[in-house]
């Protein structure tokens, strides 16, 4: 495997477990509908660790631009490949979004919860204040990427034996500041996710109504924290 499916699968493997998760929890007749928040952070946790696990070796297992982005500023990257990575990370964001809805997809269909449906795919504020949600998940980011600094070697990034304490990092963060706009931390993660629930939700309009009345691709991103 080159790094560009390293992170590319990597990043999906988080999104099969975040996005799985989050559908467990919301989406109606699930088993695990309303088991709660610690469950979505513990889900969210093991997608870290095990994507860190499978990508480590071929591509230091960023899986996050905001950690290949810190890697570049600490000359710990070349930031020749920083489009490279960034690329393959929300392709397979938005990769891993598509097997969550599918492996879902009749939960969806059972769910009549717009909020709900969008929650498995996207980041919001529980309480709307741009200024404060941006610093939230500055604050949260620059914790992660922080912690991913210090247990980095230059030249490869996160190393396998780094994948419990990455994930672990994921977890107190979710655990700790995640209440208030549910702690992206990941602009692949958040954006990937986002570009596919548009393109679901469109779908479900026009097969509900028969007709295509989807929404403004730009109004799409007004849960953006």
């Amino acid at each position: 495997m080159n790094a560009f499916f390293a992170e590319f699968f990597g990043t999906a493997i988080i999104l099969v477990f975040g996005g799985g998760v989050v559908a467990n929890v919301l989406l109606d007749k699930t088993k695990g509908n309303n088991s709660g928040w610690i469950v979505i952070t513990f889900g969210w946790a093991v997608g870290v660790f095990t994507g860190v696990l499978i990508a480590a070796p071929y591509s230091g297992a960023h899986l996050n631009p905001a950690v290949t982005l810190a890697l570049v500023l600490a000359d710990k990257f070349s930031i020749n490949l920083l489009p490279e990575y960034i690329c393959a990370q929300l392709l397979g964001a938005m990769f891993g979004a598509l097997l969550v809805w599918l492996a879902y997809k009749k939960h969806f269909d059972a769910t009549a919860d717009a909020d709900s449906i969008l929650a498995v795919f996207v980041t919001a504020p529980n309480i709307r204040s741009y200024w404060y949600n941006i610093m939230t998940e500055a604050i949260g980011t620059y914790v992660l990427a922080l912690a991913v600094l210090y247990m980095a070697q230059p030249e490869v990034g996160l190393g396998a034996l780094n994948a419990l304490p990455v994930a672990i990092v994921v977890l107190g963060l979710g655990l700790s500041i995640g209440g208030p706009t549910g702690y992206a931390i990941n602009p692949a993660r958040d954006l990937g996710p986002r570009i596919m629930h548009f393109f679901f939700q469109y779908q479900v309009n026009a097969t509900a109504t028969g007709n295509i009345h989807g929404f403004l691709f730009l109004d799409h991103f007004s849960a953006l924290p």
